[in-house]
C-alpha cells in the first residue's frame, strides 16, 4: 500500500509538470519508467490531455510582459515614479510560500516571474543596452552563474549604496566574498545551498550496511554496489550530470587547487582546469557512480531549460536509489514524496583519502538593476524578504508546498535560531551538518563563463563517461582548450 502511494504521489507530480507544459510526453514517459512505474504512463497520459502548446520559456515570458521604462539615469531612480518591481526566477516562488506573506506587506508591489529559464539573462542584458529596465530587483542570481556577466554587460550595479551597514557586516565572511567584486556586493545573499551526500537508511538497511554516511569514495561505491548486489534497490547511487553539481564538488572533495589563469583574460579571475589531476580523478569516480546509476543519469532535466527535473531527482523520489550527491535541498524535497521522509539522511560529501574534504557551496540572491527604479525600496525590500522568520520556519522545517532545506546566508538569523532552538529546528538533525560543510566549502570562482565552462565542457568529458572514448586526459583536454577558446572568443 505504502508504494502504491508513493507512485500515486510521483505520478502526480509527473502529470502537474505535463499538464503545464513543462515536459513532454517523451519526457513523461521516461521519468515514469525510471521511478519503476514501467509503462504505466501511458495509461496515465490518458486522463492527462494534451499538453499546452506553449514552451516553458515562453510561458515564464509571458509572465513578464514588457513594458516603457523611463530612460533615466540610475542615480536619479532611487525613488522611482512607478511601484517597486521585483521578478523572480519561478522556482523560488514555487518552493518558499512565505514569500506572498511579505510581498502583501508592501502593499503597492508590481511582483513578477522573470523570464529566466535555464539561466538565461538575454532580456536583462537587451533592456540595459537601451538603459532601461522593466525591473528594479532581481531575485534568482547565483554569483558563479550570472553575476559577472550582468556586470559587464553594465546591467546591475553594488547595493553598497543601499544596503544598510549593519545587513552587509552580517553576511557570512565566505558568502560576502561570494557575492563581491572588488570590494563592492552586488548579489544580496538570500538562499545558500552546499552539495553534499544524501541516502535513503530503508534501503541501506535492507542491503545490511550501517546506518551511517560513507566517509571517502571508496566506501561509498562499495556501499553502493553492496546495494546493487543485493538487490536492495534498484540503483545504487547516483549523482546531477551538471559539472558544477558533481565534477567540481568530487573535484573539491580531492583538492580545491584546480583553478588556472588563462593567458590573455582579461578578467583576472581563474578557470577550472579540467587536466588537473584532481579533476580527472573526480571523472573516473563519475565513471564508477555511472556504473551503479541509472541508463539516463546523463541526460538533461525535463524542466527549465534541462537544468531542473533530473534524472537524479526522480530516482531518488521513487526510492529506485540508495546514495545520492547534490545540493542539500533536493534529496529533501524529493524524499517528501516517501512514505517514510523520516527514512532520509544527509552528511557532507564523501572526500578522497587523504584529500582536501572541501565541497562546492552557492547564494541564490538578489541584483540590483541599474537601470531600474525604486533602489532603496528594493533594500528594504530584501531586507524584509532575507530575515523574515517565517520564510526560514518553512525553508529549514518545510510546509505544504515541499522542503527546501535552503539555510539563510547572515549570522545574526542563524545566531538567533540556534538560541532560540524552537521544537522545529530540533526535528532536523541536518541542519549542522551541513553548516558544517560550510566551513570548508568553496564557490565557484565568478568568471563570465563560471557556469558555462561546464556546459560548454560537459558533452566532451561524456565521451569517456560514455565508453566513446578510453582516455580521461585527451577529453578534459579538449574540454579545456574548448573553454579557452570561447573564452578568448568573447574577448
Amino acid at each position: 500500500m505504502k508504494r502504491k502511494d508513493e507512485e500515486s504521489r510521483i505520478q502526480e507530480l509527473l502529470r502537474a509538470q505535463f499538464q503545464r507544459g513543462d515536459i513532454s510526453r517523451r519526457q513523461f514517459l521516461q521519468n515514469m519508467i525510471v521511478a519503476g512505474m514501467g509503462l504505466g504512463g501511458i495509461s496515465a497520459l490518458s486522463a492527462c490531455g494534451a499538453a499546452p502548446a506553449a514552451e516553458a520559456p515562453a510561458k515564464e515570458e509571458a509572465a513578464a510582459p514588457a513594458t516603457e521604462a523611463p530612460k533615466e539615469e540610475a542615480s536619479a531612480a532611487a525613488a522611482g515614479t512607478r511601484p517597486l518591481t521585483p521578478t523572480f526566477y519561478q522556482w523560488i516562488v514555487d518552493l518558499h510560500p512565505g514569500l506572498k506573506a511579505v510581498n502583501d506587506s508592501f502593499g503597492d508591489l508590481n511582483f513578477q516571474i522573470a523570464p529566466v529559464a535555464g539561466f538565461d539573462v538575454a532580456r536583462f542584458v537587451a533592456e540595459g543596452k537601451n538603459k532601461e529596465s522593466t525591473w528594479d530587483v532581481y531575485v534568482g542570481m547565483t554569483p558563479f552563474v550570472e553575476m559577472a556577466s550582468l556586470i559587464k554587460a553594465d546591467v546591475i550595479e553594488p547595493w553598497d549604496n543601499y544596503i544598510p551597514k549593519e545587513v552587509l557586516d552580517d553576511i557570512i565572511p565566505s558568502i560576502r566574498e561570494e557575492c563581491s567584486v572588488d570590494g563592492k556586493l552586488y548579489s544580496w545573499p538570500f538562499l545558500l545551498d552546499i552539495i553534499v551526500q544524501g541516502y535513503n537508511a530503508s534501503i541501506t538497511e535492507k542491503a545490511g550496511l550501517s546506518d551511517a554516511p560513507p566517509a571517502d569514495w571508496d566506501e561509498y561505491l562499495a556501499n553502493s554496489k553492496t546495494v546493487l548486489d543485493s538487490g536492495a534497490a534498484r540503483y545504487g547511487c547516483t549523482f546531477d550530470a551538471h559539472g558544477w553539481r558533481s565534477l567540481c564538488p568530487i573535484t573539491h572533495s580531492i583538492s580545491t587547487d584546480v583553478y588556472y589563469m588563462l593567458d590573455g583574460d582579461p578578467s583576472g579571475v581563474p578557470l577550472f582546469d579540467f587536466t588537473s589531476e584532481p579533476a580527472l580523478q573526480a571523472l573516473e569516480i563519475m565513471k564508477q557512480m555511472l556504473d551503479l546509476s541509472s541508463a539516463n543519469a546523463l541526460q538533461p532535466g525535463a524542466t527549465d531549460g534541462g537544468v531542473n527535473s533530473t534524472p537524479d531527482e526522480v530516482a531518488f523520489a521513487a526510492q529506485q536509489v540508495a546514495y545520492y550527491i547534490k545540493y542539500q535541498n533536493a534529496p529533501l524535497r524529493m524524499a517528501g514524496t516517501w512514505s517514510d521522509p523520516a527514512a532520509l539522511r544527509l552528511g557532507a560529501l564523501p572526500k578522497a583519502k587523504g584529500g582536501a574534504g572541501s565541497t562546492v557551496f552557492w547564494t541564490t540572491g538578489a541584483c540590483l538593476f541599474k537601470w531600474g527604479q525604486n533602489k532603496e525600496k528594493a533594500a528594504e525590500y530584501m531586507r524584509s524578504l532575507t530575515f523574515n522568520d517565517q520564510i526560514w520556519k518553512d525553508s529549514i522545517s518545510g510546509s505544504a508546498s515541499g522542503h527546501p532545506g535552503q539555510l539563510p546566508p547572515f549570522l545574526s538569523v542563524n545566531e538567533k535560531l540556534q538560541k532560540d532552538n524552537p521544537d522545529w529546528l530540533q526535528k532536523e538533525a541536518w541542519v549542522p551538518l551541513v553548516f558544517e560543510q560550510l566551513k570548508v566549502a568553496k564557490a565557484i570562482p565568478n568568471h563570465a563563463f563560471g557556469l558555462q565552462q561546464f556546459i560548454l565542457a560537459q558533452p566532451i568529458w561524456e565521451k569517456y563517461l560514455k565508453g566513446e572514448s578510453t582516455d580521461a586526459k585527451a577529453v578534459m583536454q579538449e574540454a579545456k582548450d574548448a573553454v579557452a577558446a570561447e573564452v578568448k572568443k568573447a574577448g
